[in-house]
């Protein structure tokens, strides 16, 4: 008999599509830069408003060098993780609780649809009163926002579970919490894995908001005093860096989500191809 062979292992295709995307991406951001730095030097914005893009390099090099640049990174990571982790604990802990519990979902959900579309930039004056110019503040604003991510996306997943494997798991004589280990947890961990790459980029966006407007220590601080003294290249530099911890944070996001549902079928058909 003749031995029957294994199925290929599934690859990620490397055709030339592989490198035009990031070459056109990187493309791209040169000729912004580009742009930057022409609008300024051709007159067409007064370099007072817009600085040229040398001008920020060579900022962003003395921020790079100044170990409170480094602090003021340090504070605003620490409240965007503290913050983003107890909205993920929250939003999974309430979200499994009401979609599992109908009395509770029902008792509830006119008073959810009421506090979601509340900014929570319309909390500064409430965090301020309770909590000062500290991290609580900053927490407040953060929690808030980022925990409604989670919770809708935890409620969606739970709500989804399929009612044949849930009658299926009932048979068998699982328990409550066994068919939410077994049975709930599994369907909803793509809904929750979506809801956490969300919740990740709000709470960042909050996180540097509360600290331009209510003055805890971080980066939108630092960016409020180097607009308030004019110095609009350290400004514009100190604004760059927030953009490139967003982008940062939303790659290691979507890595985050991708090693969590590598048996799921929506990441397996990325690299089945």
């Amino acid at each position: 008999m003749t031995k029957a062979k294994s199925a290929p292992v599934p690859h990620r295709a490397q055709g030339p599509g592989a490198v035009r995307g990031p070459l056109l991406g990187a493309a791209g951001l040169a000729c912004l830069l580009l742009v930057l730095e022409a609008v300024p030097r051709l007159g067409l914005v007064d370099d007072a408003y817009l600085a040229p893009t040398s001008r920020i390099a060579v900022a962003l090099a003395g921020e790079a060098g100044d170990g409170e640049f480094w602090t003021a990174v340090g504070d605003t990571l620490t409240a965007w993780i503290v913050g983003l982790a107890i909205a993920v604990a929250a939003g999974i802990v309430v979200g499994v609780v009401l979609a599992t519990v109908p009395y509770l979902r029902e008792a509830t959900s006119s008073t959810v649809e009421f506090l979601r579309p509340i900014p929570s930039v319309a909390l500064i004056p409430l965090a301020m009163l309770l909590y000062g110019t500290g991290l609580r503040s900053t927490l407040l604003l953060v929690v808030y926002a980022s925990f409604w991510q989670i919770l809708m996306q935890v409620m969606y997943g739970v709500q989804d579970v399929d009612p044949v494997a849930e009658e299926t798991a009932r048979g068998y004589g699982l328990g409550r919490w066994a068919r939410i280990r077994h049975v709930v947890w599994p369907s909803a961990l793509p809904y929750v894995m979506t809801g956490v790459r969300l919740a990740a980029a709000v709470a960042l966006v909050l996180t540097i908001t509360a600290e331009l407007i209510i003055g805890s220590p971080g980066l939108g601080t630092r960016i409020a005093v180097a607009q308030n003294s004019g110095a609009v290249p350290d400004m514009y530099a100190l604004v760059l860096v927030t953009g490139l911890l967003g982008v940062t944070i939303n790659v290691g996001a979507r890595m985050l989500e991708r090693r969590a549902l590598r048996w799921h079928q929506s990441v397996r058909g990325e690299v089945a191809l």
